[in-house]
């Protein structure tokens, strides 16, 4: 996309009416909160669903095998947002990416909202990781595409818009969670795919009049040859997957834990592919590959961090449902709800950081430097979790209070980090991949969580303190490290800040 058409979007965008902010930025805001809803929703009851017993419910998944599913669910999710910038960003741009990712989420949730069996469970994710590899780095996009690169309230705007992200991450498990302890599954996956259709309708009912031109343009579009040529690519790739899977699936040569491995190796591969695709992209111009340069360490912070904060859907809540104390005061609680914290904390510290980083301006950390905090902060979490073990004896529950001390400390490891690295995106993307790499900051989780596919294979009640112990130690070596050459990765951001 040219500066030129950058300048009519933000032009063409109201510039107030939402706290100080363009009034698109409350469709956005509303959108994402229902999108999140969704997702939160769904996974906070996901890996109970596949490793309850059938009489309960569930699937009746073996425990570790259900781990290392929702670990690679979630590498998947993150990893399809490669295709869903690609398409923003080339074929239809990122407003419509955005609307027709919403349909396939909500028929993904409506899918899961009957019972079935697991063929059922495989086709709702398949709906669901396309659908948000469209909607997911698209909606953060346009945010971006609302302000020019000099506005000062660019990443405030994206700390406001992580509250809307995180007041539907807070409520979907309390409403779930609920539902699915009194009435089924089905009936909190039902609530996931009614908060999805509502943030479509939220969505096509304000964005004309509040988005103005953001979302609309394609800043690389497909000449006529590019179509030809990629759709005789996709129905190629298509009918040789299906051969491939139709004769090694029945002879048992592709397993899942073939499949669990074959995404790890995605999750190096992939996002290193756009780093050089990027880089070596004659449309790069010279100062935009130094800020290419400059995200690699910032990206990989990002894997470190999230393979510890995605973990608190799979380990921490396995710790919640079996090893925390869920009887309080004669009141029986969900281990969905520890989903909720989180969010919540979020909430209470987001206005704060947001307050934060507009009344310090010129005088706040640089970049590099909050995201080193984060990476501490968050390998403390982990370390939290090592104390109770000393003053609980084998087989006994754990005061919930630890659960929740943890997920306080890697909330504010994510303050420093996500928001900040949301806008720091927009900020050092080239212009040719401006969809695209935000796409690449959404692969950051993803290649976390398919190493948690393998890491998970190594947590047991046996090796709980180690597991714990190695995992945030590494974390907080990391964070050092980069606190250190922080400045160094600075010069080469060109004065991006």
């Amino acid at each position: 996309m040219s500066s030129t058409n950058k300048q009519k979007i933000v032009e063409s965008v109201p510039q107030t009416g939402f706290f100080g902010h363009p009034k698109g930025l409350f469709t956005l805001f509303f959108t994402e909160f229902w999108e999140r809803f969704s997702y939160y929703g769904m996974k906070a009851i996901l890996v109970y669903y596949m490793y309850y017993e059938v009489s309960k419910g569930g699937l009746g998944i073996e425990e570790g095998t259900a781990l290392a599913i929702v670990s690679i669910y979630g590498s998947l999710v993150y990893m399809s947002g490669v295709i869903g910038g690609w398409l923003a960003d080339r074929v239809f741009g990122t407003s419509k990416a955005v609307f027709y990712g919403g349909i396939f989420i909500m028929f993904g949730h409506i899918a899961l909202a009957f019972p079935g069996n697991f063929s059922m469970f495989i086709v709702s994710m398949v709906l669901i990781v396309i659908g948000t590899g469209l909607l997911k780095p698209n909606v953060s996009t346009v945010v971006g595409e609302m302000y020019s690169q000099e506005d000062t309230r660019r990443d405030s705007a994206f700390s406001i818009f992580y509250m809307g992200i995180n007041l539907g991450g807070f409520l979907s498990p309390l409403v779930v969670g609920s539902l699915q302890k009194n009435y089924g599954f089905h009936w909190g996956f039902a609530a996931a795919a009614i908060g999805m259709f509502l943030g479509l309708v939220v969505f096509m009912v304000s964005k004309r009049s509040t988005l103005g031109l953001a979302g609309t343009y394609v800043p690389n579009p497909l000449t006529a040859a590019e179509k030809k040529k990629y759709g005789w690519m996709s129905a190629v790739v298509v009918i040789v997957l299906a051969i491939i899977l139709g004769w090694t699936i029945p002879a048992g040569i592709f397993t899942l834990n073939v499949f669990i491995n074959i995404v790890g190796i995605f999750g190096v591969v992939v996002p290193l592919a756009y780093f050089l695709i990027m880089y070596y992209s004659p449309k790069t111009s010279t100062q935009e590959r130094s800020q290419v340069i400059a995200y690699i360490p910032l990206f990989i912070a990002a894997v470190m961090f999230w393979s510890i904060q995605e973990q608190g859907a799979t380990i921490l809540a396995t710790y919640a449902d079996k090893k925390t104390q869920l009887d309080l005061f004669g009141f029986e609680i969900s281990p969905a709800w520890f989903q909720s914290l989180n969010p919540l904390f979020i909430l209470l510290l987001a206005p704060v950081f947001a307050w934060l980083w507009v009344k310090l301006g010129n005088r706040q950390p640089i970049i590099p430097r909050k995201f080193s905090w984060g990476l501490i902060f968050a390998g403390l979490s982990f370390l939290v979790i090592l104390i109770p073990g000393y003053f609980t004896p084998d087989g006994g529950l754990v005061n919930p209070i630890w659960l929740v001390l943890s997920y306080f400390i890697v909330v504010i490891g994510e303050l420093l980090l996500s928001p900040v690295g949301l806008s720091a995106t927009t900020k050092l993307a080239p212009q040719a991949f401006s969809a695209q790499t935000m796409s690449l900051w959404f692969l950051a989780p993803a290649a976390a969580q398919a190493l948690n596919a393998q890491l998970v294979r190594f947590y047991s009640p046996a090796t709980e303190n180690v597991y714990f112990g190695t995992i945030g130690g590494v974390s907080i070596v990391l964070g050092l490290i980069l606190f250190l050459i922080g400045p160094k990765i600075q010069t080469y951001m060109k004065g991006i800040k």
